[in-house]
């Protein structure tokens, strides 16, 4: 039994968005660009005004400080940072894995993150287990995006999607589950039955909007016209907005509509620079499109 004592507090310096999960280095034609869930979900977080801290591992010559200024860090060194690449195709993507960083553990976080209004577990590449959902009982929003527990690699990195082992151990104890259609083939059967598992479970489907599972009641929540120039962390950048407008008003769909809408601007520029200021955010939802109920 847990005594008051045992219980985990945040103090006034603990960041209140936290994120477990691999930093990464993205090919790009010229180099890399720092990637993976921690920096797109985490910047935005920053940008709708959340403090965050991370929990990481990277190689020492990869400057967090400098690359995701703003973001608190807990970090376990390694030899090599997680490294992707992606190569799109008629808005799907194929991708490698080129390197893998070391795995993190629960004693990794610091005791007083522990409590923090949102915890999002983020894994990529199986960088930790699902025993670090046990680290954040006492979270008033454990978040969860598993792409990372639902993909394997052949030995030359090409990454292919596959079934999750042990769903039924993690998705009761989460509070609110975020991944896209594509990392499970578009196959409903699978995402019905996570839906089945957990209280909210929301499916991103790119420019068809996202379809929010709510108690296994299903809503299909339209996206905001955009134009697509770059899609890469979009469905982070959706995560990290939906768990914050659930935290703030507990509504579901307004939380869906409320993240196409944040989503809406990410796949509008390269990168991180299409994450949106609240200010923006705000004039765009006066566009609000409709949600409509699911047989």
């Amino acid at each position: 039994m847990t005594s008051a004592s045992d219980t985990p507090t945040p103090d006034r310096a603990s960041p209140n968005y936290v994120l477990i999960g691999h930093v990464t280095r993205d090919v790009v034609e010229d180099g890399f660009v720092v990637g993976g869930t921690v920096t797109y979900a985490g910047l935005t977080a920053l940008a709708l005004g959340r403090t965050v801290g991370a929990v990481t591992s990277v190689s020492p010559d990869l400057n967090l400080a400098r690359s995701l200024r703003g973001i608190e860090f807990r970090v376990q060194r390694s030899a090599a940072t997680t490294t992707f690449e992606n190569v799109y195709h008629a808005g799907h993507r194929q991708q490698w894995v080129r390197a893998v960083a070391s795995p993190l553990t629960r004693s990794l976080v610091p005791v007083s993150w522990r409590a923090s209004p949102i915890v999002h577990l983020a894994p990529l590449v199986g960088e930790f287990g699902i025993d670090m959902v046990a680290a954040f009982e006492h979270s008033p929003l454990l978040g969860l995006t598993p792409q990372g527990w639902l993909r394997t690699w052949s030995a030359d990195g090409f990454v292919r999607r596959s079934g999750w082992a042990r769903p039924e151990e993690v998705l009761p104890r989460c509070d609110a589950v975020v991944l896209s259609e594509e990392d499970v083939e578009g196959d409903w059967e699978v995402l019905r039955s996570y839906a089945a598992l957990t209280r909210l479970l929301v499916v991103t489907q790119g420019s068809h909007g996202c379809t929010v599972f709510d108690h296994g009641r299903g809503w299909q929540v339209s996206a905001y016209p955009t134009t697509e120039v770059d899609a890469t962390g979009a469905g982070d950048v959706f995560a990290a907005a939906f768990f914050i407008g659930l935290l703030n008003d507990g509504d579901p769909i307004g939380a869906a509509h409320y993240a196409n809408c944040v989503a809406s601007f990410a796949v509008e520029a390269l990168g991180t620079e299409g994450i949106p200021t609240a200010s923006a955010v705000a004039e765009r939802l006066a566009a609000r499109p409709s949600a409509v109920a699911l047989e």
